[in-house]
């Protein structure tokens, strides 16, 4: 499958089957995330995965976006190992954890799983729940399993704006 077909293809999942998800795929999505260029190539990410009893309740305890997935994974980033855009104001951990971030959606796609980014949290709520270091900023939630019977993706999923409402050519 090309990539634009791969891109074309995954969507957020609202709903889980409950079926497990296979450690080797679960590896495979990881690894996708550990490869993710990011400024300077510092990587400081930090990806938890959460698939015990406990660890999704305080997930659900979080958000109502878990939908049902037997995983999820909880990104972080750093903030000591992220770049320092020039006058200091901005640094690169949103934009680094973008990228990890449609790694995962991506690799998860291409190993047949579905996911579901959930940013409907809040990341001062999530950094207590799970005790996370004083140094880490949480980006995103990400869902992963696969679709209940009959799921498909949202009536807005394939509206694309044109691209030359998108693109401008300087």
């Amino acid at each position: 499958m090309s990539f634009l077909d791969l891109a074309a293809k995954r969507y957020s999942c609202k709903k889980y089957a409950d079926t497990t998800v296979e450690p080797d795929k679960l590896e495979q999505v990881l690894e996708a995330a550990r490869l993710a260029p990011t400024a300077k190539n510092a990587q400081p990410q930090h990806i938890y995965v959460l698939q015990s009893v406990e660890a999704l309740a305080k997930m659900d305890g979080l958000t109502p976006c878990r939908y049902g997935a037997p995983v999820a994974l909880l990104v972080t980033y750093n903030k000591d190992l992220v770049f320092h855009y020039p006058g200091g104001a901005y640094d690169s951990g949103a934009e680094d954890m973008g990228i990890v971030g449609t790694h995962l959606t991506l690799a998860a796609a291409d190993a047949g799983l579905d996911s579901c980014w959930v940013n409907n949290f809040d990341p001062d709520a999530a950094h207590e729940a799970f005790g996370l270091p004083a140094n880490e900023t949480a980006v995103l939630l990400l869902d992963l399993g696969y679709a209940a019977e009959g799921v498909k993706p949202l009536p807005n999923h394939a509206k694309r704006k044109p691209l030359d409402e998108t693109v401008s050519y300087l």
